[in-house]
C-alpha cells in the first residue's frame, strides 16, 4: 500500500445517509494492511510526547512498532499492560486532544491515528481469542470496587494483576456503567466490544455482582467490617442530571440526556420489539454541546426525528469532539448556535409544544477561557418542537457519600480524593472518575482508576 507519510490512512465509515437510519457502528476501522501502513508513518520518537498525553501511559511507540511489523499479538500485550479497555478507548477517547494532539508527526503533517490503531489491535485480539495476562499470584487481600464503569473496571483489572481478590458491585442489572447506558451502539457496540472487554477483566479473576446499590443494599462500612474487604474503591460515576431551572422544564416530553440514552442503550428502546419504548418526537431539541448532546441528538435522529442542537456559544466553543460534530452534521443534525433556551412551552395537556430561545453573542472570556455568551435583547423566538432533551452535564448521586461516615465531599457533591492515589478522607477508601471530578471522559476515569489501584496497593502493602 502506498503511504504518504504526511497524511493519515483514511478510515472506512458507513455512508452518512445509510447510517442515519440504523444503529450499526459508524466507523468501520482499519484492516490489517491499513493498520500496518498507518503504523509505518510513526517515527518512533525516543522522547515520545504521545505517551505523556495518554492518561494511562500506554507505550504508544512500542505497540505501534509491533503493528508495523505485523506482530499484532505482541502489540496487544504492550497495550494491555497499561489499559484494561483498549477496544473502548480506541473508539471513544478524545485522542485529538491527548495522545494524537502531542504527536510529533502532527507538527508538519497529520498525526498518527493512534486511536484507530489501538482499536484495530484490540479487535484483532478479540477475534483471535487473545486475553490479557495475569502477572501475580494471589496475595490473600480483598478489595471491593463500587461501579463497573471505566474507572471501576480499570482499578479492578490492575488490582487483579497485582494478586488481589477483587469484587465489583454494580447497581444496574448489567455491568459496564456509562459504557453500557451512556454511549450509543453506533459509537460503541455493546456485545461486540463492551461485553468482550468486561469478559477480559473477569478473566483476570475479577468477580462482578450486579443489582447491588451500595448505600442501600449494603454500606461501605459493612463491606469493610462485615464482608472483610481490606480496601474499597468508589467508581460510581456521575449519574444525576442537571437542568436549567427554566419555566416548563417539568412538561411531558422533557428528558435528561441521561434518561434518554439509558432507555435507548441499556433498555434497547431503539428496537421496535422493546418492552420499554421511548417517546419518539417528530421534532426534537437537544440543549447542550458536549459529546453526550451529540449522542442524544444522533440517537433521536435514528429514531426518526428532526433534530436541533441548541447551544449558547459558537461552533468554535463546542466541547464535543470534532469527529462527533462532523458526523452529526453529515447525518443531518441542525445546529442552532449562539442560541439559549429561556422557556419550554406547553400545550393545554401539559406536553411540550415549543421551546422559546434568545439569540446570544460572545463577550469577554470567562473562567473556562471561552468567550462568555451574552443575551441579545429583544431577540427571542420560538422553535416548534414536541420533545426536549437536556444535556447540561451530570453530578454524582449523593447516596454513597450520605451513608458513609467520614467521607468528605465538595460543594458539587463530588467525593474529595487525591489525584495521585485516589485516597479519600476515610482510611482504606479510595475514589476516582466522575464520582470525584463530575462528568468527564472515559479515559480520564480510567486514569483515575489506575492511580487508585496503585494507591490501594501501596496502602495495603504498608499495613
Amino acid at each position: 500500500m502506498e503511504v504518504d507519510v504526511m497524511k493519515k490512512i483514511p478510515v472506512r465509515e458507513q455512508d452518512a445517509k445509510e447510517r442515519a437510519t440504523n444503529f450499526e457502528e459508524v466507523c468501520l476501522g482499519y484492516n490489517a494492511d491499513e493498520a500496518m501502513a498507518e503504523a509505518s508513518r510513526c517515527i518512533n520518537c525516543k522522547n515520545a510526547q504521545c505517551v505523556k498525553g495518554c492518561p494511562v501511559n500506554i507505550d504508544i511507540p512500542g505497540f505501534i512498532s509491533k503493528v508495523k511489523d505485523g506482530d499484532f499479538k505482541e502489540a496487544y500485550d504492550v497495550i494491555s499492560k497499561s489499559s484494561a479497555l483498549p477496544a473502548v478507548c480506541g473508539r471513544v477517547c478524545p485522542q485529538e486532544s491527548q495522545c494524537e494532539g502531542k504527536c510529533i508527526r502532527g507538527i508538519k503533517g497529520e498525526p498518527i491515528s493512534i486511536g484507530k490503531l489501538e482499536r484495530f489491535v484490540a479487535d484483532w485480539a478479540t477475534e483471535n481469542g487473545i486475553k490479557p495476562a495475569v502477572d501475580a499470584p494471589s496475595n490473600g487481600k480483598k478489595v471491593a470496587v463500587i461501579g463497573s464503569g471505566p474507572a471501576g473496571l480499570t482499578c479492578a483489572g490492575d488490582l487483579a494483576k497485582m494478586g488481589y481478590d477483587v469484587t465489583i458491585y454494580e447497581a444496574l442489572h448489567q455491568p459496564g456503567g456509562v459504557l453500557v447506558y451512556g454511549i450509543p451502539e453506533f459509537r460503541l457496540p455493546k456485545e461486540k466490544v463492551v461485553a468482550k472487554e468486561i469478559e477480559n477483566v473477569k478473566s483476570l479473576g475479577v468477580k462482578i455482582e450486579t443489582n447491588v446499590i451500595v448505600g442501600k443494599s449494603i454500606t461501605i462500612d459493612e463491606l469493610i467490617e462485615e464482608e472483610g474487604f481490606d480496601a474499597v474503591f468508589i467508581g460510581s460515576g456521575a449519574g444525576l442530571p442537571k437542568f436549567m431551572g427554566i419555566k416548563g422544564e417539568t412538561a411531558n416530553g422533557v428528558f435528561s440526556a441521561n434518561e434518554y440514552l439509558t432507555r435507548s442503550n441499556l433498555m434497547k428502546a431503539f428496537d421496535s420489539k422493546s418492552t420499554t419504548p421511548i417517546k419518539v418526537g417528530k421534532k426534537v431539541a437537544v440543549v447542550g454541546g458536549g459529546n453526550v448532546a451529540m449522542d442524544a441528538a444522533r440517537t433521536a435522529l435514528r429514531l426518526g426525528s428532526e433534530v436541533h442542537i441548541i447551544y449558547r456559544r459558537s461552533e468554535e466553543e463546542l466541547p464535543a469532539r470534532v469527529e462527533e460534530v462532523h458526523h452529526a452534521k453529515e447525518e443531518g443534525i441542525i445546529f442552532d448556535l449562539l442560541t439559549n433556551p429561556v422557556e419550554i412551552i406547553e400545550d393545554e395537556n401539559g406536553w411540550v409544544s415549543g421551546i422559546k430561545c434568545i439569540r446570544m453573542e460572545l463577550g469577554e472570556p470567562d473562567a473556562s477561557g471561552r468567550r462568555r455568551p451574552v443575551e441579545v435583547k429583544g431577540s427571542e423566538f420560538v422553535i416548534d418542537v414536541d420533545t426536549v432533551i437536556m444535556s447540561l452535564g451530570t453530578s454524582p448521586n449523593p447516596l454513597i457519600s450520605s451513608t458513609t461516615k467520614g467521607l468528605e465531599i465538595n460543594n458539587h457533591k463530588c467525593i474529595i480524593a487525591t489525584e495521585d492515589t485516589g485516597a479519600t478522607s476515610k482510611e482504606g477508601v479510595y475514589a476516582g472518575g466522575d464520582a470525584v471530578t463530575g462528568a468527564a471522559t472515559v479515559i480520564l476515569a480510567m486514569g483515575a482508576g489506575k492511580a487508585a489501584a496503585k494507591g490501594i496497593d501501596e496502602y495495603l502493602q504498608s499495613k
